[in-house]
């Protein structure tokens, strides 16, 4: 499936139209998963912006071949970026200051879509990297081992141990869910 909106190299010219193409392709989607990297809108939109700019930067290295590889390539920019974030001291400070998470035992008015979402930010980033790139990103196993430089036998891990991870999470939110459907 080629992708239209660009070509097999970007010229100088070019660059201006590409990540406008690529931000109004993939700006909200990227904003969304950082988002639930990290937890915060604000630095989720920091973060977004970073991609793009880094991206833009970089734009005249990359060769396109299909959608899904602009796609991949984004979101490996989008992982790097966000890693930076999460080891950075401004996260480690709002860690130290005692970032509350929600908890809810009583979930009677919770639909099952929003205690799933606070079920997968309850898990440990690195398994939730491996569940929303995978399930919620539809990136394959070996895309999502690319997007995160890891084997593909360490995606298979931590997706089977998140997968167990979100199972207690949503126990113990008072909720269930069948991996059959997802």
């Amino acid at each position: 499936m080629k992708n239209e909106g660009f070509r097999d190299s970007i010229s100088i010219d070019d660059r201006d139209d590409a990540i406008i193409y690529l931000m109004r392709r993939y700006g909200e989607e990227i904003k969304r998963v950082v988002y639930m990297l990290v937890q915060n809108w604000q630095q989720a939109e920091t973060i977004t912006q970073d991609v793009f700019v880094t991206a833009y930067a970089e734009l005249d290295r990359f060769r396109l071949v299909e959608d899904i590889a602009v796609r991949t390539w984004i979101y490996t920019i989008m992982i790097k970026k966000t890693k930076e974030y999460l080891g950075s001291w401004t996260f480690r400070k709002q860690v130290l200051r005692g970032k509350s998470k929600l908890h809810t035992r009583n979930n009677d008015d919770v639909s099952e879509d929003q205690l799933l979402y606070k079920a997968i930010l309850n898990l440990p980033i690195k398994y939730r990297e491996a569940i929303i790139l995978h399930y919620y990103c539809q990136f394959s196993l070996a895309e999502t081992g690319h997007i995160l430089k890891i084997r593909l036998s360490k995606v298979e891990h931590l997706v089977k141990d998140g997968k167990k991870l979100l199972q207690k999470s949503l126990e113990t939110l008072g909720g269930y869910i069948s991996w059959e459907i997802i």
